[in-house]
C-alpha cells in the first residue's frame, strides 16, 4: 500500500506523497486497469487473513470507486492521489484484525448503503427509460 499510494514526495505540497499507482493511471486505458490489478493483491492478503465477506467488499468498493472514477481524464487522476484506495483498504484490514466485531458491522452497514444506492438509481434509470418509450411511441 505505501509503494502504491505514498511512496513518493511531491515537491512543494509540505511532504504529501504519492504513490506508483498515481502514476500508472495517468497512462490512458491501461493505467487504471493495471492499478487496480495491483490493488488486488492487498484484497488477496486480506482474504488469506480471513476477513469477511463484509469487509472484502468495503475493500472491493474502494478498489472500484478509484478505478472507474480513474477514468475520467485528469479529474480522476487527482481523485485517485487522493483517495489512495490501497492505504485505505490497509487501515481497514488492520482495524478488522484489532476489532473484528466493529469493523465487521459497519461494513454491512455501508455495503446495505452502497446496495441500496445501486437500487435506487436502477430503479431510476428503468423509471426514465419507461417514460423516455412513452414518450416515443405517442409521437409515432
Amino acid at each position: 500500500a505505501w509503494m502504491l499510494d505514498n511512496s513518493i514526495p511531491v515537491p512543494g505540497l509540505g511532504g504529501y506523497r504519492i504513490g506508483v499507482d498515481s502514476l500508472i493511471g495517468l497512462v490512458p486505458g491501461i493505467g487504471d486497469a493495471l492499478g487496480a490489478a495491483l490493488s488486488t493483491y492487498i484484497l488477496g492478503e486480506a482474504v488469506r487473513l480471513g476477513a469477511p465477506k463484509s469487509v472484502l467488499l468495503r475493500m472491493f468498493f474502494n478498489v472500484v470507486l478509484e478505478s472507474v472514477i480513474g477514468l475520467i481524464p485528469f479529474a480522476g487522476d487527482i481523485f485517485d492521489m487522493t483517495w489512495k484506495a490501497n492505504a485505505r483498504n490497509v487501515k481497514l484490514l488492520e482495524r478488522y484484525l484489532d476489532n473484528p466485531v466493529t469493523t465487521t458491522r459497519s461494513s454491512r452497514f455501508l455495503a446495505f448503503g452502497v446496495m441500496a444506492a445501486v437500487f435506487i438509481i436502477l430503479a431510476l434509470l428503468f423509471f426514465l427509460s419507461w417514460m423516455v418509450l412513452k414518450w416515443l411511441v405517442g409521437l409515432i
